[in-house]
């Protein structure tokens, strides 16, 4: 590694913004800058990129969260199966398909499903929910269930799921067994490698703050995302739960977040990058910043209460005790104040169009 890329010099900086491709040493030095002045330049460029090949439309992916039991034991997630201060709850398969219809009334064109590692819902019982929705809505489906057999992934594809969402988290093998108990990435990365090929849309991504993570880190993860060629790509702050054994450790930089997300826009072109919610719970207005740095995806929370309290990953989630099904409206309002436009499309993959 060259030592002068570290150096936050204008003319360096406009060179490696306009190369065609970044190698990790790019990548590094622009998670690196401290300038202020070169960081705004690094978020312009995330800007116009996101611009270039995902246009202005923001994609809303209405989310519900199921169920809030897990069969991991992940130390910094607040779902974690050793938590045993967390109030549990699943919900019933007609609930979820009732609000399945709440966020396809809303205009919404995704539902994305998502729980711990629950394994009290069987393949079938997926896959019925899946048909249920499909006869029912005009939406994609994006599933988010955690490492499940290769078998559910073929049957629930088949019954007209879209996409799946499983974040690797960290590239780093080391820091990644520290923070799970009973997996392995590898593992991982081949229950993505084999979503991949049956056809599914796939998302990873990871987290950004976690303890003994470094700058190379970061890079390594984004550069996995275009190695795994990503449908959609998260990076999300660490945030803190209380009932975890990271709960003394301190929330993500935002800036670096910010940073990060950047990056990943200029490296991975054409991914779907979503401003997530634990942005907007790390700061105020933080999904607003997250969209002005490259992110062209927002997921609003459509778990019913009394449920949504308690999928509690993290502390101070924002809008727990907000009416679901006012969030869409407010999330239009504030991308449309941004200058930008609510997607009434799907908004399948970008990867099949060509440039």
């Amino acid at each position: 590694m060259k030592k002068d890329i570290y150096i936050a010099d204008d003319k360096i900086l406009s060179d490696v913004l306009n190369k065609p491709q970044l190698n990790k040493d790019d990548i590094v030095y622009l998670l690196s800058l401290k300038d202020d002045k070169d960081i705004s330049e690094l978020f312009r460029k995330a800007d116009s990129v996101r611009k270039e090949f995902c246009g202005d439309e923001v994609h809303l992916r209405g989310i519900i969260e199921f169920s809030n039991y897990c069969e991991a034991d992940c130390v910094y997630c607040g779902l974690r199966k050793g938590n045993k201060q967390l109030d549990r709850y699943r919900m019933s398969v007609e609930e979820i398909i009732e609000t399945a219809k709440h966020i396809h009334s809303a205009g919404i064109k995704t539902v994305v499903l998502q729980s711990g590692e629950d394994f009290y819902y069987r393949k079938e019982d997926i896959t019925r929910i899946i048909k249920s929705i499909k006869d029912n809505c005009d939406v994609a489906i994006t599933l988010s269930l955690g490492e499940r057999s290769f078998e559910e992934y073929d049957e629930w594809k088949s019954a007209g799921a879209d996409r799946y969402l499983l974040k690797h988290e960290t590239a780093n093998e080391k820091l990644y067994s520290a923070l799970h108990s009973h997996q392995k990435l590898e593992e991982r990365l081949a229950h993505l490698k084999y979503l991949k090929s049956i056809g599914f849309q796939v998302g990873s991504g990871n987290i950004i703050g976690l303890p003994g993570q470094t700058i190379e880190d970061i890079a390594d993860d984004i550069l996995l995302c275009k190695e795994i060629d990503c449908d959609m790509c998260s990076f999300s702050p660490f945030i803190p739960s209380k009932d975890t054994p990271l709960r003394k450790i301190s929330k993500a930089d935002l800036e670096f977040t910010l940073k990060t997300m950047a990056v990943a826009r200029i490296v991975l072109k054409n991914t779907h990058i979503p401003s997530t919610t634990a942005l907007g719970s790390l700061v105020e207005n933080g999904r607003e910043k997250g969209l002005e740095v490259g992110a062209n995806v927002v997921m609003p929370n459509y778990t019913p209460n009394p449920y949504r309290q308690n999928y509690k990953i993290y502390e101070g989630k924002i809008c727990i005790s907000d009416d679901p099904l006012a969030c869409a409206g407010c999330l239009r309002l504030k991308i449309e104040g941004m200058g930008r436009k609510v997607s009434e499309e799907k908004g399948h993959s970008l990867k099949r169009i060509k440039r």
